[in-house]
């Protein structure tokens, strides 16, 4: 049979505590045994999911008094939320306020189940009798219905449902469990029926034939397990051709020449560079092979797309060439250029909106390059994106008029809502220009008559990314203003990091996996300034997302909201191994 691989723990990266620290909350034997020396605690799982319906068991072990605690499902966008806050449960924020969510809990004190509502609120369903030692609460989550359901067992007979869990939530769920007063939980997410020895093993295996569990799974649910996981068909994590994650996009750093230089080793052949030096100020430039050599927008400036002639001269197989500009290749000048593959230059012509767009698309990765004319009049349009699926990552800029490019659709970022480049910059409501932008589809984009985003009658130029399972990532979380910072899972090991602050004046941050090989990962550009590269603790790059290392208010700041894009290489489904 087949290698399950490995299965689902508990998070020790992303700790919830109530009154106390993490110096009484306590996890052990492989990361599936959690509980508390005194106070509250909770741990989400190492895996977290949007799809699929997969089944776990927890074993209650050194039950203390009545007060419990909870097992369940939350939506992992959650921060580390330690002393701060007199709350041991999930802490579910949006961009107006934070208010404290159950999102589908079964309540061991009181015998109920919770189900998206507010702290303090009343329970869905209750039972009688509380949880006894012995107790195996089985918990299968599915995320593939139309109501979004998690049910829940008690020593193998059904107690309940909680629905439509995506009510308030990011729709990116991790499982997890939580006490009171030193109660005890093992998870078996199946790779232990025994709960540590706690218990006789019963060997019993998910459809997948994968998995030991106590109880049989019910039908269709699955082992959290990464031989489990599922990534998209065309990001090949196995290795056995060229759709894997490093010939999709990548990083390359090279020394200027002040003449022809041939920057070669990135894999593939590039269509959109953006390039920036690293040893002093220098402007970001961004080119790409839609608009063609010769002609680079700056992120760090809100000006026009401007002609340079000895920049880019030719996108190669394996990386690109240069000429003498100094913003490019300035001799002995470092530099670090980040690269994606759209379709090798190939564009077409694109009529699924109302405005036709010339497009080249690499639909296995999920991403493209758009261009356009916008609109003069207050209205909206639509304009295709040739993705095949929806984007949630997208970047706009008026090629001919003065305005900083815009970053829009980013999950957990209010639709209508747009953040510039501009370090100053803030988010801005664009509903009132001609009408509200909507969420993208499988085929269009929508704009408005704003300047940046699809107005004044400009043309433009839209990169586009969309979300591909064990490669491409985007979305929000919530800082803690603590070094111990959130936990993001991607589902990958990231190799490029855009972090970028919703708030206004905060900065936005470029990290990679080749400047910094190892953790933590410290060296950073930023596409908003001209500044150059510096360095500071920032986050460590993980086999299956990263964890935020350090405070500020750029990037973890407590309640502050953040943006990411990430991209990786390995998906969390193999092993890293090259």
């Amino acid at each position: 049979m087949a290698s399950s691989g490995n299965f689902m723990t508990f998070n020790r990266l992303a700790w919830l505590n109530s009154s106390y620290s993490a110096t009484y909350t306590k996890i052990d034997r492989g990361n599936l045994q959690g509980y508390a020396t005194a106070g509250g605690w909770g741990w989400p799982s190492n895996f977290t999911f949007d799809s699929g319906k997969w089944y776990v068991e927890f074993y209650v072990y050194r039950r203390s008094g009545s007060s419990i605690g909870y097992i369940g499902v939350v939506d992992h966008y959650f921060p580390n939320i330690a002393a701060k806050y007199n709350d041991n449960r999930h802490r579910q924020p949006t961009i107006q306020d934070y208010t404290v969510y159950y999102h589908g809990a079964f309540d061991g004190s009181n015998a109920a189940i919770v189900n998206n509502v507010a702290d303090g609120a009343s329970a869905s369903q209750t039972f009688s009798g509380i949880w006894a030692n012995g107790d195996i609460i089985g918990v299968a989550l599915d995320l593939d219905s139309a109501t979004q359901t998690v049910k829940f067992y008690r020593n193998g007979s059904a107690v309940g449902n909680a629905e439509n869990l995506n009510a308030s939530a990011s729709g990116n769920w991790a499982f997890w469990a939580g006490s009171h007063n030193q109660t005890w939980f093992t998870m078996n997410a199946g790779q232990d029926s025994s709960f540590c020895g706690r218990a006789t093993a019963q060997g019993n295996a998910d459809d997948s034939g994968f998995g030991d569990f106590y109880y049989s799974p019910p039908s269709g649910y699955l082992a959290p397990c990464s031989a489990n996981l599922p990534i998209d068909a065309n990001i090949d994590g196995a290795r056995t051709d060229d759709d894997i994650g490093e010939k999709q996009c990548g990083t390359v750093l090279y020394t200027g020449n002040g003449g022809t230089n041939a920057i070669t080793g990135l894999g593939f052949k590039p269509d959109f560079i953006a390039l920036k030096r690293r040893n002093s100020d220098g402007d970001n430039r961004s080119v790409d092979s839609s608009r063609g050599v010769g002609k680079a927008l700056r992120f760090n400036a809100s000006g026009a797309e401007v002609s340079e002639a000895n920049g880019v001269t030719a996108f190669g197989t394996d990386g690109f060439t240069l000429s003498s500009e100094g913003g490019y290749n300035a001799n002995t000048d470092t530099f670090v250029a980040h690269c994606w593959k759209a379709n090798g230059g190939t564009t077409a012509t694109n009529t699924d909106g109302s405005i036709t767009s010339t497009v080249q698309a690499n639909t296995k990765a999920g991403f493209s390059i758009v261009e356009f004319t916008g609109i003069n009049s207050a209205t909206t349009a639509t304009v295709g994106h040739g993705l095949g699926k929806a984007p949630t990552f997208i970047i706009h800029k008026s090629v001919n008029a003065t305005a900083w490019h815009l970053v829009r659709g980013v999950p957990g970022m209010p639709v209508s809502y747009v953040r510039d480049l501009n370090p100053n910059g803030s988010p801005t409501d664009v509903s009132g220009n001609g009408g509200a932008l909507t969420v993208p589809t499988s085929t269009v984009f929508n704009i408005n008559n704003t300047t940046g985003i699809g107005g004044g009658g400009y043309n433009y130029i839209a990169y586009c990314w969309a979300p591909i399972e064990g490669y491409s990532k985007f979305g929000t979380y919530t800082g803690n203003g603590e070094s111990d910072g959130p936990f993001i899972y991607t589902g990958f090991r990231p190799q490029i990091v855009l972090f970028m602050g919703y708030n206004y004046g905060q900065e936005n941050f470029t990290f990679d996996s080749t400047r910094n090989t190892s953790n933590p990962i410290t060296k950073y550009v930023r596409w908003g300034r001209s500044n150059a590269e510096a360095s500071h603790t920032h986050c460590d790059f993980l086999a299956n997302g990263f964890k935020i290392r350090n405070t500020g208010a750029d990037y973890n700041g407590s309640t502050n909201l953040y943006m990411y894009a990430a991209w990786g290489d390995v998906p969390f489904k193999y092993n890293n191994t090259h």
